[in-house]
């Protein structure tokens, strides 16, 4: 398919050259990246700033850090067959980060301060301007934040159970610029077609009925991430995504709403489909809409198995797992280790003992497609690592940027940020499997014979979510093994507890679920056998069809 004409009009794009490596054979030196004229005008104002920002009778900054997020964007639209017109954007932003006191305790909090740039064409003294004024907010911030968090620690007997602020070692790390150049007309005209093959493929018949709405999607971003701080670091990021997405929707009989939808994300065009792949899961999304209308309504009430494809189980552990595994400081005067519900979980057992999971930053590709969380430097400047979190079913670590936590007393590389915003601990590329996991066959007779044994008629799996519980293809399994689609369900008793004690097995094959937004994430995961879970009738409110048919 990748030989296609329009696939390869669309694929005229020209980005720069593939990621330099993270350090180069002597490594780069700060006369590197002064040659970046972005990263000279950071450095020149973090020396004058370092030299003269004090003011009298007060703390004078011990660490200061300039972050500037600079991204180029494209998106085309198209809805019912048109074309919805493509847009372009061009952003800066800087957020500078001031702390006074020392390592140990900081004025953590309101050391910071973001501003928009207005400046995209690299003007040393506009750049160094915006900084400028930036860095005498974040340190008036800082002063009044350390003020009031000495007095607070005067109010509590618990003293803090780690420092404030991690030593790092400094790092230099420089990754070759990519652009994005991209031929709007081609991306316009594939997603205003996809969009309207409702009512242009013949090969839909009445399947095209009952459509009230179709519209498609295509985007591009190349973000390129600055860093410099006064111990020294500084690292220049770069990188591309992309993604497509279809969604149809219509109404059931009985007023339900229903929809059927494709997303799919990666690190370069050769990630993406083409227009014919494209226009072929429209095609499969528009009827499994119209099968969709026709299945029957799910039971009103089931306790049981339930097998996950894979899926299913990856949007689902995004869910429960992925903010579960960060590490953010408690309050002041508590022992706790962290926040979150893994926050006394340290060394204990939270998955069951044939499941490990793995935060791996630096796995960029699986199966050849790439995996849109990588990233070689975290935006606190600290070189990403791979985390073991979950060794047998027991939580080994957290993911933690600079900000310590008990046992953990540094970073190790997962602070991240959406634009200008605060970088916090989050997954790049969390990595769930199974030891000796089970074939889709294995995993399908055992839920067969789980129902067998428990003397039920039928049991259910989950192909896809449709986010929070609620399932989008859900199928009822009879004990011949015929499955049958349902519609108007919700899963309960999905929960942590029920990964912990209910999981009894796992596959082998892992499903890739990439999610671009503020934070580019992927979620690697098998599908899971449940013991126990709850299967009910959502019972939502169901609007009236409309009155009248859609023009055609």
């Amino acid at each position: 398919m990748r030989s296609i004409r329009g696939f390869a009009m669309l694929l005229a794009v020209a980005l720069a050259a593939a990621p330099a490596p993270l350090v180069h054979a002597a490594g780069p030196t700060r006369a590197d990246a002064e040659k970046d004229p972005v990263l000279k005008s950071m450095l020149e104002e973090l020396d004058r700033s370092r030299s003269q920002l004090r003011l009298e009778g007060f703390e004078k900054p011990f660490f200061i850090e300039y972050r500037i997020d600079e991204l180029e964007g494209f998106r085309a639209r198209g809805e019912f067959g048109a074309s919805l017109g493509s847009a372009r954007f061009h952003r800066r932003v800087a957020r500078v980060t001031v702390r006074v006191g020392d390592y140990k305790t900081d004025s953590s909090g309101r050391g910071d301060s973001v501003a928009e740039l207005e400046v995209l064409d690299n003007d040393p003294i506009a750049l160094r301007s915006a900084l400028w004024a930036a860095t005498d907010q974040a340190y008036k911030g800082a002063l009044a934040s350390y003020a009031q968090k000495q007095a607070a620690l005067k109010q509590v007997q618990t003293p803090p159970q780690a420092d404030d602020f991690s030593h790092e070692k400094p790092v230099i790390v420089l990754e070759d610029l990519k652009t994005l150049k991209i031929d709007s007309e081609a991306w316009d005209r594939m997603v205003a077609k996809a969009s309207g093959l409702f009512l242009t493929d013949p090969s839909l018949g009445d399947g095209r009925q009952g459509v009230e709405y179709s519209n498609a999607s295509v985007s591009g971003l190349a973000a390129t991430y600055y860093l410099a701080n006064s111990e020294g670091t500084i690292t220049r990021t770069s990188q591309v995504r992309f993604d497509q997405n279809f969604s149809v929707g219509g109404q059931a009989a009985d007023g339900m709403h229903l929809d059927r939808s494709y997303y799919i994300a990666g690190n370069s065009l050769a990630d993406m489909d083409g227009p014919d792949a494209f226009n072929r899961h429209a095609i499969d999304c528009i009827k499994g809409l119209a099968e969709l209308r026709a299945a029957p309504l799910v039971e009103e009430e089931y306790h049981g198995p339930v097998l996950m494809d894979a899926d299913a189980a990856a949007g689902t552990l995004k869910d429960l797992l992925a903010r579960s595994f960060a590490a953010n400081r408690p309050q002041l005067g508590t022992e706790a280790r962290t926040t979150g519900p893994f926050a006394s979980s340290f060394h204990a057992r939270v998955l069951p003992e044939f499941i490990d999971v793995l935060d791996d930053p630096g796995l960029r590709e699986m199966n050849g497609k790439g995996l849109v969380g990588a990233y070689t430097v975290d935006q606190e400047g600290v070189p990403a690592q791979a985390v073991a979190l979950v060794d047998s079913g027991k939580l080994d670590s957290y993911l933690v940027g600079r900000q310590p936590v008990k046992d953990l007393p540094q970073s190790n590389g997962h602070a991240r940020a959406g634009m200008g915003g605060v970088a916090q601990p989050a997954i790049g590329v969390l990595k769930i499997s199974a030891k000796e996991g089970l074939s889709p066959d294995v995993l399908n007779r055992k839920l067969l014979e789980m129902a067998k044994d428990r003397g039920l008629s039928s049991v259910y799996v989950v192909e896809a979510m449709a986010g929070g519980m609620n399932p989008r293809l859900l199928y009822k399994v009879a004990a011949d093994g015929k499955r049958t689609l349902v519609r108007g369900a919700q899963l309960q008793d999905l929960d942590l507890r029920a990964l912990r004690s209910g999981i009894v097995a796992a596959g082998n094959d892992l499903f890739a679920n990439n999610q671009l937004g503020g934070v580019s994430e992927t979620v690697l995961a098998p599908a899971l056998l449940f013991d126990d879970i709850t299967v009910k009738r959502a019972n939502e409110k169901n609007e009236k069809l409309p009155f009248y048919p859609p023009p055609e």
